[in-house]
């Protein structure tokens, strides 16, 4: 199948990557360089859930599935966009501001959580984001969604007082995905998402490179 365009919908990874308090920060340096060495080599110390990533069922849930364990194709699907734009910092996405949206949802689909907030992305605004309502996700998994990234942090409330959302998304062993970026390009239908996890045997979430391929316009559409 061909595509457009591919846009990319990963932030960057830096030794200033923000991560959810408590997770360790990443830290990037020269492990070999053409210079000493004749080749350069990069040594990365960075937890599972750092930049863009996708936590696995296991992050929350012990007999979930592992990150290697986890279908591929959880991790790859058609997208639908939930806007959420108009939240403020802190406040939840409600069941009635979204319920037109929610009709696009359906088995093998990727919810997309569109808040805006990757604008924020390196200031302080960026650690009090909106966040998704139990509510909200109950409705997607009865329509058979497995798949849940956000352009947050955290697709829970910022002040870490409620894992609600992970806890129902996992219980079912689905996929949660965080820290994404330029759902605002995504001005189309049925994007392509792929979100693919390092095989990170046994552990509980990976950093991911994720992409919406976009197909070209027929005559039909």
């Amino acid at each position: 199948m061909n595509y457009s365009k591919v846009i990319d919908l990963s932030i960057p990874v830096t030794n200033d990557t923000p991560v959810f308090p408590g997770d360790p920060k990443p830290t990037i340096y020269s492990a070999a360089s053409i210079t000493d060495d004749g080749y350069n080599v990069s040594k990365l110390e960075i937890g599972s859930h750092t930049g863009t990533h996708v936590d696995s069922p296991y992050h929350i849930m012990e007999n979930g599935h592992r990150m290697d364990e986890t279908p591929l194709e959880q991790c790859m699907g058609k997208g639908f966009i939930i806007n959420a734009t108009e939240k403020k910092p802190g406040t939840g996405v409600t069941l009635n501001e979204v319920k037109d949206d929610i009709e696009k949802a359906g088995p093998g689909k990727i919810a997309l959580f569109y808040t805006g907030w990757s604008h924020y992305l390196g200031t302080e605004k960026y650690f009090n984001h909106p966040y998704i309502t139990e509510e909200v996700v109950t409705a997607l998994l009865d329509k058979g969604v497995r798949t849940f990234f956000i352009d947050a942090l955290n697709i829970d409330p910022p002040t870490g007082n409620s894992f609600a959302c992970h806890e129902a998304i996992t219980a079912k062993n689905g996929i949660i995905g965080e820290n994404f970026t330029n759902f605002d390009q995504l001005d189309v239908k049925d994007p392509f998402i792929i979100a693919l996890p390092l095989k990170l045997a046994g552990l509980d979430g990976s950093p991911v490179r994720a992409v919406a391929l976009i197909e070209p316009l027929t005559q039909s559409q």
